[in-house]
């Protein structure tokens, strides 16, 4: 397994991971209130930066990168691309969301949500192209 895939495997957990947290300690806080009265900003930007933390921390414990080949930057590519649509798609539903005037709430969470199916939806394609060829 080259570096660049075992990288995206480790991405690809933490993109998962992470989330699933901050969405559990968020349906705890949304069964006692409703959305308007709780405080979500605190937890949310600790997510974020966990999970930045986690990559940075990953990328140092799994030793230097290996050459990158040709295949290595066109999967990248790939990925990268196919998670860019799915962001996209993700800032149209909180654009949309913005319009309607939802709670804030419900605004950022959106837009966490789309940069979180962008990096899984990135990895699987990655990880894809890298066990089934490329």
């Amino acid at each position: 397994m080259s570096y660049e895939e075992r990288r995206t495997w480790i991405y690809a957990a933490i993109a998962a991971m992470v989330p699933a947290v901050y969405a559990v300690i968020m349906l705890g806080r949304l069964a006692d209130a409703g959305a308007a009265e709780i405080s979500y900003a605190q937890p949310l930007l600790v997510a974020i930066g966990a999970g930045m933390v986690a990559n940075f921390l990953a990328g140092m414990l799994i030793g230097a990168p290996d050459r990158r080949d040709e295949r290595d930057v066109g999967i990248f590519r790939h990925g990268t691309q196919a998670g860019y649509f799915v962001l996209a798609a993700g800032a149209a539903g909180v654009l949309a969301l913005t319009l309607a005037e939802a709670a804030h709430f419900w605004i950022a969470n959106a837009l966490y949500l789309a940069f979180i199916l962008d990096a899984l939806v990135s990895s699987a394609v990655k990880i894809v192209a890298y066990r089934r060829g490329f």
